[in-house]
């Protein structure tokens, strides 16, 4: 507190009384020390003690006010010299003078770097309170469950075990379980927030938060894991445990704490705890939710699947069926047809074969065992699934067309895969034909190289095309516009090109009629 009084500045640091009776005093002591200088024969420096002057004038003015006070001594000592000796003097004269003054002016110095000293002094303290009261207001108010824990006695602890030769606290602690609960109750608790009292529960009766030990949960192995990190000197810790709240509830607990570099402060180590039990317990559901999906999923599989292994082999069986029906009129005969009976029993055995292709490549599936690749000529593959269908397209008088570009590569591929794609296709492509009773019957079957090492096979009918409706849902499972059809045939061959590297493709001809065309991925041989 600062005041003007005719032109000094007064500092009031022990309150108005006290600066006045030392002001009282300072200046009955110059007043003094004046007069026995100048009107008494005592010889002497006695203008030395204007520094008494001078020390009191100090704990009662600013640094404008001590200024103006050393130099009303000065001139008072200079006056004194005058007034008692004018002009004639002597050399012992004059030095007791500098000797005065330069003790005044050393005085000045020295209580002037004091002063700075304690200006400096009480700005560090004010920002030492300031930021005391910053990290009180935060530690009191986080939403963050924190302790000030004194960690002091089981550092020391710890390490006087450590000086005995022990170097694995975790082994030494199973060998001697009474080590854990000493550093227990070693630890104490200096401050806790009021996140932390509504994690744990309420404080003790006298309002302390209490020994640790009621608040770690049996068998947990969090406080040991936190020992072994002092044992070790660690900087930080972080890690989950179980805590044991105040009613008796078990929590799940992200723990962190920062350990100080200096030993001296471990006796206010700040411990941060957070609560993620609900995380926790929402993860398990999550897992529990994504087991019965994935059980679910592989259910809907093994349905998907059953629907492919059953429209696969609808064709298969149907021309085991027919090519017995055939045998059986061969044999019929009289005399019996014995050359035709053989080729009915060749394009059996033939279906029946690929039947058991069809039904091996679908266990492979199951078993996620890997089909075998083979290189594969994508116009002899298309002549043999025209043969595959000869039946059922001189039933239905359709004519296949086979377009082959120049410098068509092999492809690698699982072939009975292959072969049930483009025969899903086809067969697709005569009930096109069929259903729209068109008067050309015919399908074209283009085979070209494409850019980026890709080849194009493209089946088009003659029929009808894709509808608007259609379009946007033609490779959905379950999606058919046939009466009696599934709505698997055209999934099951996209996700089966898909499987291998290649695309499958649906829409309609400028010229009319439908095309799918089936995009392969070509390899390097050499590779």
């Amino acid at each position: 507190m600062t005041t003007e009084r005719t032109g000094i500045v007064f500092n009031h640091r022990g309150g108005v009384g006290h600066s006045a009776a030392v002001g009282l005093i300072a200046v009955a002591l110059g007043a003094i020390v004046f007069y026995i200088d100048t009107f008494t024969e005592i010889e002497g420096a006695i203008a030395v003690l204007y520094v008494i002057v001078l020390l009191l004038a100090s704990e009662i003015v600013t640094r404008a006010g001590l200024f103006l006070t050393v130099a009303v001594c000065i001139a008072l000592a200079v006056a004194s010299y005058v007034l008692t000796h004018g002009p004639d003097t002597d050399l012992q004269t004059f030095l007791r003078l500098a000797v005065s003054l330069s003790a005044l002016a050393i005085t000045m110095a020295l209580l002037l770097r004091n002063e700075m000293f304690r200006s400096e002094l009480l700005a560090k303290n004010a920002a030492i309170r300031d930021s005391e009261a910053r990290y009180r207001s935060i530690f009191d108010r986080a939403r963050v469950a924190l302790w000030e824990r004194d960690y002091s006695q089981v550092r020391s602890f710890l390490m006087e075990l450590k000086g005995t030769g022990i170097s694995d606290l975790r082994q030494h602690a199973h060998n001697h379980p009474e080590v854990i609960d000493r550093c227990i109750n070693l630890v104490r608790t200096v401050a806790a927030n009021e996140a932390a009292v509504e994690l744990l529960g309420p404080l003790s009766a006298d309002g302390s938060p209490g020994s640790m030990a009621r608040y770690i949960a049996s068998g947990d192995l969090a406080f040991l894991n936190l020992m072994d990190a002092i044992f070790n000197e660690q900087t930080y810790f972080e890690g989950r445990g179980n805590v044991t709240t105040e009613s008796g509830e078990t929590k799940l607990v992200l723990l962190s704490v920062s350990f100080p570099e200096d030993p001296a402060a471990f006796n206010r180590v700040v411990v941060g705890m957070v609560d993620i039990t609900q995380r926790e317990l929402t993860q398990m559901a999550l897992d529990e939710a994504r087991a019965e999906l994935t059980k679910a999923s592989k259910a809907a599989t093994v349905g998907a699947l059953s629907a492919s292994l059953a429209h696969e082999l609808n064709q298969p069986l149907g021309a085991i069926v027919v090519n017995a029906q055939t045998l059986l009129r061969w044999l019929d005969r009289d005399p019996p047809d014995l050359t035709a009976v053989s080729r009915s029993a060749e394009r059996i055995i033939r279906d029946s074969q690929r039947a058991s292709e069809i039904i091996q490549n679908t266990r492979n599936l199951l078993s996620q065992k890997e089909s075998k690749a083979e290189w594969i000529d994508l116009y002899a593959l298309v002549h043999e699934t025209r043969a595959l269908m000869e039946q059922d397209l001189q039933r239905d008088a359709i004519l296949v067309d086979v377009v082959l570009s120049a410098n068509v590569p092999l492809v690698k591929g699982v072939r009975i895969e292959l072969q049930q794609v483009m025969i899903n296709l086809m067969t697709n492509a005569i009930q096109a034909i069929n259903g729209a009773n068109c008067a050309i019957r015919r399908i074209t079957v283009g085979i070209q190289p494409l850019e980026s090492d890709k080849v194009s096979l493209s089946i088009r009918d003659s029929g009808p095309g894709i509808s608007d409706e259609a379009a946007g849902k033609l490779f959905a499972p379950f999606y058919t516009t046939k009466s009696s059809g599934m709505g698997m045939g055209l999934s099951i061959c996209r996700s089966t090109l898909e499987h291998r590297g290649g695309r499958l493709d649906g829409f309609n001809h400028p010229a009319g009629g439908a095309v799918f065309e089936i995009t392969l991925p070509v390899e390097d041989r050499h590779e």
